[in-house]
């Protein structure tokens, strides 16, 4: 059973680690993509910031509008099933009843549950069965978009700060090596949240991590070089 207020912590959870995570991969790819088409620490600068400021705005709208979506679905079924009890009561109840017979309840033990549980809140019961909602657990977009902002935000600092602090000959690697680091972080942090082997969870993010900043990097270069 869902506890008044867990969705929403996982919701913000869940948003902060994604943001976090696009935060790293995207500002990284913007600047490794200038650095290798430029040396000019202003150019590079400038795009970085371009890309923290545009991510973060971003990717907290894309939060708001995804939960928001997601609510609007919560309080639609919420409203589904309490005109449907407002109805006809006792085929809801039934209907119950007949929801703790598939989970492998007998039918007096079912029974008996469904009077328990809509003893005090019906709709709560029906809510939980049917759709595995809390009417008083609905997750807040902007909750979401906040924390998706921030730590968008946050994690876009460590590869524009790798790239913008060292001298020019170590600027490309020690933003390689940040970003890796910090997505071995993310990838853990997120196979926690979901219960995943955090092993795989890490390599796929730090392998993809690679290829994709090799990849802008080269494209940066290849631009550099033959200006094109």
């Amino acid at each position: 059973m869902t506890s008044a207020g867990l969705n929403e912590k996982l919701n913000k959870l869940r948003a902060g680690v994604l943001g976090a995570n696009d935060g790293i991969v995207s500002t990284a790819a913007v600047v490794l993509g200038v650095a290798g088409a430029t040396s000019d620490i202003k150019a590079i600068a400038t795009a970085g910031i371009a890309a923290v400021i545009g991510g973060a705005v971003s990717m907290a709208l894309g939060e708001y509008v995804s939960v928001s979506s997601q609510r609007d679905t919560e309080r639609a079924y919420i409203a589904k099933e309490s005109a449907l009890h407002a109805e006809d009561p006792d085929e809801e109840f039934a209907h119950l009843v007949r929801g703790y017979m598939r989970d492998g309840l007998s039918e007096e033990t079912a029974t008996q549950v469904a009077k328990e549980r809509t003893a005090s809140n019906p709709l709560k019961a029906h809510l939980e069965l049917h759709y595995g909602i809390d009417e008083e657990d609905i997750v807040s977009p902007w909750s979401a978009a906040i924390a998706s902002f921030i730590s968008f935000f946050l994690g876009s600092m460590l590869p524009l700060a790798a790239v913008l602090l060292p001298p020019d000959p170590a600027r490309v690697v020690t933003t390689f090596v940040v970003t890796l680091i910090a997505l071995a972080g993310t990838g853990a942090a997120s196979a926690k949240i979901g219960g995943a082997d955090p092993k795989r969870a890490v390599a796929r993010l730090v392998i993809g991590g690679a290829l994709g900043l090799a990849v802008t990097y080269g494209i940066g270069w290849l631009f550099g070089t033959t200006a094109l």
